[in-house]
Formats: structure tokens, C-alpha cells, sequence
């Protein structure tokens, strides 16, 4: 009960600090970095050491605090998401999305951050990079599916996070834009049942890591997501997919602030 008192005490405090903060420090433009094309995507993926949980109270709130100054003292140049993952995903417990025009301004965060007092508890578990592109596909699409495409997802909060890495076969990239665009076409349509419930946006990584694409959605309904996946693995064009996963991460969508109360506890 302490600790949490004791943390909400850090928001608090925080938050009259990270007034300042931004008031030195333009914020950037998040809203074009999440729609954009041409924008790069990292997914850091951390588990905490075993010396964090035996720390005082009062000195894991300190540590916290230094982690919201490095994300305050980078969002002139960068938009981050955490996520928790922790109880979800096996040996992880925080994820970093984060959105930049230049990927070395999120290699200077990641950098920032490890070398923070909280930094130092962070064991690196895996970091992604994808590039966000205009739609290769969809102008080959039937009028209907384009029409489809554009309902609008469900109002309210999605809390649940899943990142998958895909990794397509050789034989995916040798076949031509026709088939590949027949392929895909048959995929999406398998998707439109959930648009509701399901968000979802594609980052490209081939070159930029060992695997090809990064899926990044958010869900009101695990159940829904459960069921998109299994219709997806019906289509013939899952048949040209090597990864699926591997890891496959789980965690909920939260704010900065929120993850510092839980893990000063």
C-alpha cells in the first residue's frame, strides 16, 4: 500500500515536471509518425533483472523516474508506446514501441534509456525495426473488399497488445504481383469479420532484421483475435508463411504512468 502511495506521489510529481518539460521541448507530431508511410517502427522488448524486485520501495520509485525523464527528454523526435507484458509473455516485461522519421533517433532513445538508473535492470530480450509503406496490394483489390476496408473500428478502449513477427518463403517472393495480390486479397477478406474488434497496422522489415514483416494489433476481444488467426491460417497464403511468431508478445496497452505505479510495487 506504501509503495503504491509512493508512486502515485511519482505521477504526480512527474507530471508538473513533464509540464515543463515539454514546454522546453516541442512535442512531435505523433498523430503523422502512427499514419504515415516511410516512418520506422522499433519493438524493444525487455525483462526486468532479478536485483529489481529486492530494491527498496523508495529506490525502485527513484529509478522510475528517470526512466519518464529519458521518454520526456525524447519526444521531440520520437512518439513511444509502452505496453506491459509482464504475466503474459514468457520472460518479458515491458515493450517499447516507437515511431520515428529517422531510425537512429530511436537507437539514441534505446541508448538514453539502457544507460538510465532503471535502464541498468533492463535485459534486452529482442528489438524489431519495420518501415511503414503505402498498401501494395489493396489497389488490385475488388471495389467491394476497398469498401469494406474502410468501416470503422468499434468505439471504446482496446487494452490487449499482440506483436507477431512473418518471415514469408523464397517461393512467396518469386511468384508475380498478380498472384500475390489474388493471394492477399483472399487473406483480407478473411480479416473483414473482425475489423470491429481488431486494429491492426503492418510494418515491413525485410533487410532491417531476419524476418520480413512486424503485425502490430489491438483488441477488445482476445476471443476474436483467437478466431482471426485461425481463419487466417486457412488461406492459401498462409501456406508461403516460415514464422509465424517466435515470439509472439502479449501485453496491454497502458500509460507511462501507469506502468511506473505497478512496477514501483
Amino acid at each position: 500500500m506504501m509503495a503504491r502511495l509512493h508512486a502515485l506521489a511519482l505521477v504526480f510529481l512527474w507530471g508538473l515536471v513533464g509540464s515543463w518539460i515539454v514546454l522546453a521541448h516541442a512535442e512531435v507530431d505523433r498523430e503523422k509518425l502512427l499514419t504515415e508511410p516511410g516512418i520506422y517502427g522499433t519493438f524493444a522488448v525487455f525483462e526486468l533483472d532479478d536485483k529489481w524486485g529486492w530494491l527498496e520501495p523508495s529506490t525502485r520509485i527513484a529509478r522510475l523516474a528517470t526512466l519518464k525523464g529519458v521518454v520526456e527528454q525524447h519526444r521531440e523526435h520520437v512518439a513511444i508506446d509502452v505496453y506491459l507484458l509482464r504475466g503474459l509473455s514468457d520472460q518479458a516485461d515491458v515493450l517499447f514501441r516507437i515511431h520515428a522519421t529517422e531510425l537512429r533517433n530511436a537507437q539514441e532513445f534505446l541508448l538514453d534509456l539502457q544507460s538510465s538508473r532503471f535502464g541498468k535492470h533492463l535485459e534486452p530480450v529482442r528489438v524489431m525495426h519495420g518501415l511503414t509503406k503505402k498498401p501494395n496490394y489493396v489497389p488490385g483489390f475488388s471495389d467491394q473488399i476497398k469498401t469494406d476496408l474502410k468501416s470503422p473500428s468499434e468505439a471504446g478502449e482496446k487494452p490487449y497488445a499482440i506483436v507477431i513477427p512473418i518471415k514469408k518463403s523464397a517461393e512467396w517472393w518469386g511468384l508475380d504481383q498478380e498472384k500475390r495480390t489474388t493471394l492477399m486479397q483472399e487473406h483480407t477478406a478473411a480479416t473483414l469479420p473482425f475489423l470491429k474488434t481488431i486494429k491492426r497496422k503492418l510494418y515491413h522489415s525485410s533487410g532491417l532484421n531476419d524476418i520480413d514483416f512486424i503485425t502490430y494489433f489491438e483488441t477488445s476481444s482476445l476471443e476474436d483475435f483467437h478466431s482471426l488467426v485461425l481463419s487466417l491460417e486457412k488461406v492459401k497464403e498462409f501456406e508461403y508463411t516460415r514464422q509465424f511468431g517466435n515470439p509472439t508478445l502479449l501485453g496491454t496497452v497502458q500509460s507511462l504512468d501507469e506502468i511506473i505505479e505497478i512496477l514501483a510495487q
